[in-house]
């Protein structure tokens, strides 16, 4: 078994080339990740949103890491920012959004991070990709 914690992170793009978003976020997560599986990639139309927006693509990627789960996520806010990530309101369209979904099974209730993440079963475009990396 590897060192670490497993966790499980959730991708999606819907903003320019969202194929090239994912494949730089599984790139990156990969320094801080060892025995990393990755999903296929999902297209998926917006979902919980008000204005009309461009569909998803989404994936999961699972993997160990030796990073404490505020670390992670840290390092996860970094990524989305290198691809341009505006947070202009709450479901707005995005280049890059990266959500941790499982930090081993701990349970985590902060302002800044919730795992696993509240609404991951309810989420298709989670679920599908999800259950490809995760057993």
């Amino acid at each position: 078994m590897p060192a670490g914690v497993r966790v499980a992170i959730a991708l999606g793009s819907n903003l320019g080339d969202r194929d090239a978003h994912l494949r730089y976020a599984i790139t990156r997560l990969s320094a801080f990740l060892t025995d990393v599986r990755v999903s296929s990639f999902h297209n998926t139309a917006a979902v919980e949103v008000v204005e009309p927006q461009p569909d998803y693509l989404n994936a999961a990627m699972s993997g160990w890491t030796t990073l404490g789960p505020h670390e992670l996520l840290g390092q996860m806010l970094r990524i989305e920012r290198e691809r341009g990530r505006e947070r202009p309101s709450f479901r707005a369209s995005r280049t890059l959004d990266l959500d941790l979904i499982f930090y081993g099974d701990q349970v985590i209730d902060t302002p800044d991070l919730t795992v696993p993440h509240p609404r991951w079963r309810e989420r298709e475009f989670v679920t599908r990709p999800l259950g490809e990396v995760w057993d």
